[in-house]
């Protein structure tokens, strides 16, 4: 065993989670003796209790308890990638060069992993070397459920000016949904604070947000302010809509619980859209019925962002998955009929 340390994030290191960090320093440790130390308060950032999923910054100073050497560790080896999981991560990817990847991340598959989840974006990325020694980095998420763009840099370099760019929000991300009813007005801004809901238990109550008013926030003991701006881009009737949305601010489940607080529930979100929601058109909490998927119709469209390293200004589109495209027939709505971001010529 290691004896107890303190080493300082060093220039190049920050911007990072933690347990990324860890990982990285001492590729050994397992994701859940990482939290467990969390947990224990064994690991300390400039002296206080952490998460394993806190960002740390150049020059903070992490406190590491004793550790076991790498042979020390009985732990399974990593898993490997399977053939038909490297081939999905790869036919995912929508760009591809030295610095960075871009993938069209399908429904249902994590971005991280977790307790419960071994299966996810970050421990497949191994498949998307293409010759490069490391493996590319997250540098943000998506929701498990939700589909569309995802970045990863391919050096820590590019990592952290991502990670910077989206802290600056100089990265514009567009969301496709269905919703139910239809927003009225057809463009908007909500502003609605967020704060997680209280209590735990098997219905994922415990990773809920909960919206409070604006001037409440400041109050409210947790909360942040939250700013989404909304546009309907065709309606079928007045029992759904198509809307474009664009998360200003970065928070957990943003879209769903805007959305689901104006009455209009995204199609097949069962934390956000239940039986007992208000839904303005003649469908049934989130879910439309008929040919229609029960899966969350939220889909990261389009991501526009500064590269990294050669300046120029990209633009990532990802098409709709199966599930939101079969949709998409059914009731006549053509990506070709809408401009890609409907809040350009308002801007």
């Amino acid at each position: 065993m290691s004896k107890v340390q303190t080493v300082t994030i060093g220039p190049g290191d920050g911007g990072q989670r933690l347990d990324r960090w860890l990982k990285r320093h001492f590729p050994h440790l397992a994701q859940g003796r990482i939290e467990k130390m969390c947990r224990k308060g064994e690991l300390r950032v400039d002296g206080a209790r952490c998460k394993a999923s806190d960002r740390v910054d150049t020059g903070m100073q992490i406190r590491i308890p004793p550790l076991p050497e790498p042979g020390e560790v009985t732990s399974a080896p990593r898993p490997q990638v399977s053939p038909a999981d490297a081939k999905m991560m790869k036919d995912a990817v929508l760009f591809r060069d030295d610095h960075i990847i871009a993938l069209n991340k399908p429904p249902g598959l994590p971005t991280q992993g977790g307790s419960k989840q071994t299966r996810h974006v970050d421990g497949l990325a191994d498949a998307l070397r293409f010759g490069l020694d490391e493996k590319p980095r997250l540098v943000h998420r998506l929701d498990k459920d939700t589909s569309g763009v995802l970045l990863l840099a391919r050096t820590r370099a590019v990592a952290g000016a991502l990670t910077e760019a989206f802290r600056a929000r100089e990265t514009r991300k567009i969301y496709w949904a269905a919703v139910a009813g239809v927003p009225s007005p057809s463009m908007g801004t909500v502003r609605y604070g967020l704060v997680k809901a209280p209590g735990h238990g098997s219905g994922g109550e415990g990773e809920k947000m909960r919206c409070i008013h604006p001037n409440a926030v400041a109050t409210t003991e947790g909360a942040k302010h939250a700013t989404t701006d909304y546009a309907v881009l065709s309606k079928l009737a007045q029992r759904a809509a198509w809307v474009a949305l664009v998360p200003v601010t970065g928070r957990t489940h943003q879209l769903r619980a805007h959305m689901a607080e104006m009455g209009h529930p995204i199609v097949g979100d069962g934390k956000y859209g239940g039986s007992g929601q208000e839904n303005l058109g003649d469908g049934w909490g989130s879910q439309l019925g008929g040919e229609i998927s029960r899966k969350l119709h939220l889909h990261a469209r389009s991501i526009a962002f500064n590269h990294p390293v050669t300046g120029k200004r990209l633009v990532i589109t990802a098409p709709l998955p199966e599930h939101m495209q079969r949709t998409w027939d059914y009731v006549q709505w053509d990506a070709r009929d809408v401009p890609e971001d409907p809040f350009e010529e308002e801007a």
